[in-house]
C-alpha cells in the first residue's frame, strides 16, 4: 500500500477500503504511525499535506464499535463484504497513465500511433529516439523530406506489413501509408484479414520521403535498415507483409523479382514472409488485385494455423 500512497486516486480509495472495514465490524483500525515508515521522503509539492490528511483521516477511523445483536452483524458484514469485493486491489489496479507520462491511454495512442504492452512501446520509443526527428543518417534529410515517417501500430502485433518509404500524403502527416494506397492497404487488412488495422504493425525501408517518390539508393536503405530490424525483433510477428520488390529485396536481401517471389512464404530470422504488391501498384494495375488478394488468403489461413 505505501508504494502507491502518493497517488491521489489510491487516497481516497485507502479512505473507502478503511470506512468498509468499520462497516465489517472491525473494532479497532490502526496504522498511521507505521504506515510510511519503509517509505523515503519525498520533496514534492502537496506531498506532506496529502500525508498529513491521510494520517488524520485513519486516525478519524479508529474506532471501537459496540457489538450489535447478531442478526444485524451478519446483515451488515454481508452487504459491506459485497461492496469491498467490488473495489478495484490495490496491489493490482490499473494505471491511467501509459509509460509513465501521464497521458490518458486514448491521448497517448493518439500521439504516437502505438499501442501494446507497456515494455514493447517503450522499445519502441526508445529506437525512435535514437533515430530523432532530425536524422542525417543519409542524403535524404537534404533532398526535401518534411519529417521522419516511423512506424506505428500493435508492438505486440502477430502480423507485420513493411512498404519501401513514405510518399508525399506520409511525408506531410507523419505516418506510414495514410493516402490512397494507405487506405488500398486498410481495406486489405481490414476486409481481406478481417483484422482492426490499429492492430497490425505498420512500417516502411525508410522513414523519409525519397524525392519524387522514388525507390531508397541501396546506401539510404542500408541507413535506414537498421531500425526495422530492431523493430521486428521487438514486436516478434508470426507473419510479415512485405509490399512492393524494394520491400522484399531488402528484407530478404534477394533480388528476385517480386513476381516471381509472391504466393510463396520465404524466411526471415524464423518468420513467415510473404511478398505481395505494393498498394500503390495496384492502383496503377487493378488487375493485379486478385494475386494480392491470393496472397492475403494464404497470410490469412496461416495465422489461423498458428492460432490454433
Amino acid at each position: 500500500m505505501s508504494e502507491h500512497i502518493n497517488k491521489a486516486g489510491d487516497l481516497g480509495q485507502i479512505r473507502e477500503h478503511l470506512l468498509y472495514l468499520k462497516e465489517l465490524g472491525v473494532g479497532l483500525v490502526t496504522a498511521p504511525d507505521d504506515l510510511n515508515a519503509d517509505r523515503p521522503a519525498v520533496d514534492r509539492p502537496g506531498t506532506k499535506n496529502e500525508l498529513t490528511q491521510v494520517n488524520a483521516d485513519l486516525i478519524a477511523t479508529t474506532v471501537k464499535i459496540p457489538p450489535p445483536d447478531a442478526a444485524s452483524t451478519i446483515d451488515k458484514r454481508s452487504s459491506a463484504i459485497s461492496r469491498l469485493r467490488s473495489l478495484p486491489r490495490l496491489s493490482k489496479r490499473t494505471d491511467p497513465a501509459v509509460m509513465g507520462t501521464g497521458a490518458a491511454p486514448d491521448e497517448m495512442i493518439k500521439k504516437t500511433g502505438l499501442t501494446g504492452d507497456r515494455s514493447t512501446i517503450e522499445a519502441i520509443e526508445a529506437i525512435r529516439n535514437e533515430i530523432g526527428q532530425e536524422c542525417s543518417r543519409c542524403s535524404l534529410c537534404s533532398l526535401g523530406r518534411s519529417q521522419v515517417v516511423n512506424s506505428v501500430g500493435n508492438t505486440n502485433a502477430r502480423l507485420m506489413f513493411v512498404g519501401e518509404a513514405p510518399g508525399a500524403d506520409e511525408d506531410r502527416i507523419g505516418e506510414p501509408f495514410v493516402g490512397r494506397a494507405g487506405q488500398l492497404l486498410t481495406d486489405i487488412i481490414e476486409k481481406g484479414l478481417e483484422i482492426p488495422r490499429e492492430q497490425v504493425f505498420i512500417g516502411n525501408i525508410n522513414r523519409c520521403r525519397p524525392p519524387g517518390n522514388r525507390a531508397p539508393e541501396p546506401d539510404e536503405a542500408a541507413a535506414c535498415k537498421p531500425f526495422l530490424l530492431r523493430e521486428i525483433e521487438t514486436v516478434k510477428p508470426k507473419v510479415i507483409v512485405v509490399l512492393g520488390a524494394t520491400a522484399a529485396h531488402n528484407l530478404l536481401d534477394v533480388k528476385t523479382p517480386i513476381s516471381k517471389m509472391r504466393g510463396q512464404f520465404h524466411d526471415y530470422m524464423g518468420v513467415k514472409v510473404m511478398p505481395t504488391f505494393h498498394p500503390a501498384y495496384l492502383l496503377r494495375d487493378p488487375n493485379k488485385k486478385r494475386e494480392v488478394w491470393e496472397d492475403i488468403k494464404l497470410v490469412r489461413a496461416l495465422l489461423n494455423e498458428l492460432a490454433e
